[in-house]
């Protein structure tokens, strides 16, 4: 089970726990709700996360992707290997 913890103020997410596809996917909407309100660099801690499956670090990777897209960064400290 993964948890997050948001910082609103400064754009940051910082996640514990296991990262599975449906964890990946509640980080992605945290991402993207940050993104919508204003902030361009999002950092997402993953120090805490104990464990990773391949589909749910695909869905970061592909956040990174979507978020440069739109002009946007995603800073990830501490990804896990699956």
């Amino acid at each position: 089970m993964l948890s997050e913890t948001v910082d609103r103020r400064t754009g940051s997410i910082r996640a514990s726990g296991r990262l599975t596809v449906l964890g990946a996917d509640l980080l992605r909407g945290t991402a993207e709700s940050l993104h919508g309100s204003g902030h361009h660099r999002i950092v997402l801690d993953l120090r805490d996360v104990r464990d990773a499956d391949d589909a749910g670090l695909e869905v970061i990777r592909g956040l990174g992707e979507d978020l440069a897209a739109r002009g946007g960064e995603l800073v990830v400290h501490g990804a896990p290997e699956a």
